[in-house]
């Protein structure tokens, strides 16, 4: 394992760098795929681009810290998650407790609740949890995605202590109706359908799209720990194995729909509509350590959510100003019962939560010539939480100092305003320098934070290469969630906001000749300090209850590349690399004397991580491999290396696909055949939570031409 991360590392820092693609008319990075590659021409080789040697950088960009996801990245596979993306094309870590289960993702060696999420600039964040579920996200409904890293998720929101996802939706580029269907069949009866339909003109463009996914998710793995005997004619033990099992009660049935609506004036004013619903029910996969049938008890939770935003935006010549209303509604139930003995099963758990947020922005930006911009927003969000759990017990509660019978309630119903206040100003004095100062206060409920500051510069060291340096520091600040403030049993209203400073540096460069080549890459050192880090506890009470009790040191290393080679007229050759050295160090007081947690790895952090893709396409056939990797997790935040349950095994993944694309006079289409697990890898991401072996979908996408010249 030491000889693959040095490889890794030694290979990575031969294309160090950010990504400076630049074109001649408005110095954006320039696309790698578009709507004319299934009707103008059905080929997945694309022309090279060259890459012009500039010193103008985008001046929103000054110094930032970024990983932005290339469109056929989000495209590529209709039953692909969020959480799948971020794991084959980023280094950061997605922790999935299993096939369509809860998936979150951490930067930095933090935990999921320091990754700030956004949609359409609406954050998404659970108030309860503080974390996002990726794998409620289908990358085909995400249009844009950007990872900022540690210090540049400032200028998006507050509270990223390790960084943020910033996810955004644009309008079809559609001229006249279009119809997109696709139908993928898989293993243990794995249904994905989608259908996108699109209307478009020089004044409005409108988009709806459809998800459904289903699966009895009943795959089969070997159970490492359960170990049944083999007995001879005498009943004597003369053998061992580890049984092979099925997953159990992980069947899911997931259902969104997005529709969109955009009205361009043509005097530069744009007028916007995203509605999200979905729909989702997940039934709770048993723990492999658990050794009740399936029919004894059901375990399963369900969710209906709504996202819905308003959208004006008015671009002028040197400025842009522009307002923005939302609203979320989530209903999230838990139902867990036990079989009695009889066949008659008993209700345990019934937990229910709703969750109600209002949204407002707004935002402006204004240049000042080539060398100022100024940019300022104000966000309001407004939750109202009530969670309960439905199963309240009578107990008499004559301790109290009341002395009458009381309900005890699990939960809470409770509200809070979040306030966000940013404001920056960006330089550039000469083509090769520019400097950024970013200001940010935060209010949760009747608690301010102190002011978030924050500043970055880049500076072109060789236009020759684009080679360009970056630095960057903040502060920032994590308000508790409403959970760790209020649950009952075990909320503690007496928290601190978490608080931390973060420190980057690194390099970039890009090159390559049209038609040719292109090469690109960037690293990253950061370090990062957090105080009053929050963790749960058990009490002698029998609960669990948050403190703040670590002081926490991530620092290491990110690296990342990519190159595109033409290999002849038909020929095209890509790949995409990341690495991430992340230590992740308690170093808070020690909570008792027999406290060993001090100086040692954060629990389910891997020290390192790494991802892969390569791309060969030849005219209308593409072959795409997929590559990640994850190092050791620990479970207990000793790092204890004695028992097999106190640490989750590494592993390495692969998932590889081949697509065919075919045009004829009344439809383009195209056939896919994607295998997962390539390797048939035995795995966990999360202890006693098996993930499926080697399995297969075959995808078919058909796109009607109407309208279109044959």
């Amino acid at each position: 394992m030491k000889k693959l991360t040095a490889f890794l590392f030694a290979s990575l820092l031969g294309f160090s760098g950010f990504a400076q693609e630049k074109s001649k008319s408005d110095g954006q990075p320039p696309a790698r795929s578009g709507k004319g590659w299934w009707n103008d021409n059905p080929s997945f080789v694309q022309p090279i681009p060259e890459v012009y040697v500039t010193a103008r950088r985008p001046m929103k960009e000054i110094g930032m810290q970024q990983t932005k996801l290339d469109s056929t990245v989000l495209k590529e596979n209709i039953a692909l998650s969020m959480a799948d993306v971020l794991t084959f094309n980023t280094s950061i870590f997605v922790k999935q407790y299993g096939r369509a289960t809860l998936s979150t993702v951490a930067f930095r060696g933090t935990s999921p609740s320091h990754t700030q999420v956004t949609w359409n600039g609406m954050r998404i964040n659970s108030p309860m949890l503080g974390m996002t579920d990726f794998s409620m996200i289908p990358s085909y409904f995400i249009d844009d995605a950007s990872l900022l890293h540690g210090t540049s998720s400032v200028n998006e929101t507050g509270g990223g202590l390790g960084g943020a996802v910033k996810l955004s939706t644009k309008p079809a580029e559609a001229d006249g109706f279009g119809l997109q269907y696709v139908q993928g069949v898989g293993l243990f009866k794995t249904f994905d359908e989608f259908l996108r339909l699109t209307y478009g003109d020089k004044h409005w463009q409108v988009s709806t799209r459809a998800v459904y996914s289903s699966s009895d998710n009943d795959f089969k793995y070997r159970n490492y720990n359960k170990k049944m005997n083999i007995y001879d004619d005498d009943h004597q033990i003369v053998g061992t194995y580890y049984p092979t099992e099925r997953n159990k009660c992980g069947a899911f049935r997931d259902f969104h729909i997005l529709q969109e609506v955009y009205y361009n004036t043509g005097r530069g004013d744009r007028f916007g509509l995203q509605a999200w619903f979905l729909d989702s029910k997940r039934g709770v996969p048993m723990l492999s350590v658990d050794h009740r049938s399936d029919d004894e008890y059901v375990n399963e939770q369900t969710e209906q959510t709504f996202r819905g935003i308003l959208s004006w935006d008015r671009l002028r010549g040197n400025y842009k100003v522009g307002l923005r209303a939302g609203y979320i509604h989530t209903g999230q139930g838990y139902d867990f019962s036990k079989d009695k003995g009889n066949g008659t099963m008993a209700e345990m758990i019934r937990s229910r939560s709703k969750i109600n947020t209002l949204y407002g922005q707004a935002e402006g930006e204004y240049y000042i010539g080539k060398k100022w911009l100024f940019i300022a927003n104000v966000s309001v969000h407004q939750h109202f939480v009530e969670s309960r759990d439905k199963n309240v017990l009578e107990l008499n509660s004559q301790s109290l100092a009341q002395g009458n019978n009381k309900k005890v309630v699990v939960g809470y119903d409770k509200g809070r305003v979040e306030v966000s206040a940013y404001a920056s100003a960006k330089w550039m004095p000469t083509d090769r320098l520019g400097v950024s100062v970013a200001l940010r206060e935060e209010m949760y409920g009747e608690e301010w934070s102190p002011v978030i500051p924050a500043f970055f510069a880049d500076y072109v060291v060789s236009k020759r290469g684009s080679i360009v340096v970056k630095a960057s520091v903040s502060r920032n600040y994590r308000f508790p969630t409403l959970n760790d403030l209020y649950f009952l049993p075990g909320g503690n209203p007496d928290l601190k906001k978490e608080q931390g400073f973060t420190y980057d540096a690194g390099f970039s460069f890009a090159v390559g000749k049209e038609g040719i080549y292109s090469l690109n890459g960037s690293a990253t050192w950061f370090d990062s300090y957090i105080d009053d880090w929050i963790v749960w506890l058990p009490t002698f009470k029998g609960f669990w209850t948050p403190k703040n009790v670590k002081e926490v040191h991530a620092y290491g290393v990110e690296l990342k590349a990519d190159a595109t080679v033409r290999l002849s007229k038909n020929w095209q050759l890509g790949a995409d690399v990341s690495f991430s050295w992340t230590p992740s160090i308690n170093n808070g007081d020690p909570v008792d004397w027999a406290d060993k947690a001090i100086g040692k790895q954060l629990v389910y952090v891997p020290e390192y991580s790494a991802s892969a893709t390569g791309r060969l396409s030849y005219r209308s056939w593409r072959l795409v491999y997929k590559w990640c990797y994850y190092s050791e997790r620990f479970t207990t935040s000793d790092n204890d290396m004695k028992s097999k349950i106190s640490r989750v095994l590494p592993y390495y993944m692969s998932d590889v696909s081949l697509e065919k694309l075919f045009s004829l006079h009344w439809s383009d289409f195209s056939v896919k055949v994607a295998v997962k697990n390539l390797f048939n890898e035995e795995y966990e991401s999360v202890l006693s939570r098996p993930m499926p072996r080697m399995n297969f979908e075959v995808f078919l996408d058909i796109r009607p031409k109407w309208g279109k010249k044959r």
